[in-house]
């Protein structure tokens, strides 16, 4: 799932060797933490949030596969 995030995002933005991904592990919950430049914070987030609701809906999916419920959270 963190290598998902991770390819998703350096494929959008122009610095792809500052895209980190933090995971933290609940009991029924894993929250995603991306973090990227602030140059290419746009870029993730997307007009209206349309770029970051497709990851965060992507993740899901995947994450439904694998029954767990995945959160992303997009930090600055």
């Amino acid at each position: 799932m963190k290598a998902l995030i991770e390819a998703m995002a350096k494929a959008l933005v122009d610095k792809p060797e500052s895209v980190a991904v933090t995971e933290v592990e609940g009991e029924r919950t894993t929250v995603f933490e991306l973090r990227v430049d602030n140059n290419d914070l746009g870029k993730v987030i997307g007009k209206q949030g349309k770029t970051a609701r497709a990851m965060r809906t992507i993740l899901s999916a995947a994450g439904t596969k694998i029954g767990k419920r995945c959160v992303l959270e997009i930090l600055e």
